[in-house]
């Protein structure tokens, strides 16, 4: 009986660090509005609206990272770079439609600037790094 592990491989790894980065960043503020002159701040995060699919998103690429693991020695059909990708797009479309509905409503882009929403550049950062995940298994062989 021989024991063999599965690598990790760059691509797995950049999603599964990308998806941790997504779910931090999905818990802080995205944007904040007001809070001066007495008046509290409007604050909001991953989960309003469509942003709760990019929190979703990076569920399901820590799932598609572990899935191999948890089968044992038999290969897995939805371990491919198109299931990573799916995950991918789905996070880039959801976030670009949260950070549109941000930018024309509270108060403009303002309300986004890295100061006042470090969770919308956090979450940002790691949808980038989940695009680029699956553009780094695209065309390698199965490891």
């Amino acid at each position: 009986m021989t024991l063999q592990r599965r690598s990790l491989g760059r691509g797995r790894l950049v999603a599964a660090v990308s998806a941790i980065l997504v779910l931090a960043g999905s818990v802080l503020p995205w944007f904040r509005a007001g809070g001066s002159d007495g008046i509290p701040p409007l604050v909001g995060n991953a989960f309003e609206g469509p942003g709760i699919l990019v929190f979703l998103a990076a569920l399901a690429a820590l799932a598609l990272v572990a899935l191999p693991y948890s089968a044992g020695d038999r290969p897995v059909a939805l371990d491919r770079w198109w299931a990573y990708a799916a995950v991918a797009a789905t996070a880039v479309v959801a976030l670009l439609v949260r950070v549109l509905a941000i930018a024309t409503g509270a108060g403009g882009l303002g309300t986004m600037l890295p100061d006042r929403a470090p969770g919308l550049w956090l979450t940002a950062a790691g949808v980038v790094g989940l695009v680029f995940a699956a553009a780094e298994m695209y065309g390698r062989r199965r490891d």
